[in-house]
């Protein structure tokens, strides 16, 4: 019985261990990840109607992100869509609406994924704006779970998987229910880290000639 007591307790140790390390692994990424982009796949599953599971939506592209709070996605399927957070202003251009909307980035991101990914520096910085859960390593991925601490978020709950490497941490996974159930996942691919040079002009925004630019 003692040994069986001290193997259970060096697996509960251990489980802490492994926990603790995924926020390690989120700190090296707010830290040392200074900036990185890859393609996406991004499924969308509305919340059941009347029952019955509805069709998940998915769209895919290209996102990059520089600290601090720059970033950029680019929905290329099935519907273009441009998202751009200059640092100052954060850009949302729907290509078929011809329509772009101009909000201040600061306050439209706090407590957002985009926060978690581009705006936070290290874990202090995060811990603001969220309450952070290690959990469990899954699929070769360390997970954090981070919950808003803002009550009028739009969002419930992130987690975020990650994979060290030797050239730096990737974000592989993001996985975010919003405030009516709805689940999003983000699969990153073909992922760049701190890469040596952008074009000019990568994280900045100018309008399209005759399109609409609404600031609410």
């Amino acid at each position: 019985m003692k040994q069986l007591a001290a193997l259970a307790l060096a697996a509960l140790a251990w489980t802490g261990l492994a926990h603790a390390d995924s926020l390690d692994t989120l700190g090296q990424f707010l830290q040392n990840t200074r900036s990185a982009r890859a393609e996406f796949i991004q499924t969308v599953q509305l919340p059941p109607r009347d029952g019955q599971a509805q069709r998940p939506k998915i769209s895919s592209g290209l996102f990059s992100f520089q600290r601090p709070s720059r970033f950029r996605f680019e929905y290329q399927r099935p519907y273009p869509q441009v998202l751009v957070g200059d640092g100052t202003t954060l850009w949302v251009y729907d290509v078929d609406l011809a329509q772009v909307t101009a909000r201040a980035q600061e306050k439209a991101l706090a407590s957002t994924p985009v926060a978690l990914i581009a705006a936070a520096t290290d874990l202090a910085d995060l811990q603001r704006d969220f309450q952070l859960q290690a959990q469990p390593e899954q699929d070769g991925l360390h997970w954090v779970q981070a919950t808003p601490r803002a009550r009028e978020a739009g969002v419930q709950s992130l987690r975020v998987g990650l994979r060290p490497g030797e050239r730096g941490v990737a974000m592989e996974r993001l996985e975010i229910v919003d405030a009516l159930g709805q689940r999003s996942l983000l699969q990153f691919t073909r992922i760049e880290i701190n890469p040596p040079a952008w074009a000019p002009g990568a994280f900045q925004f100018t309008p399209p000639p005759k399109v609409e630019v609404i600031r609410p």
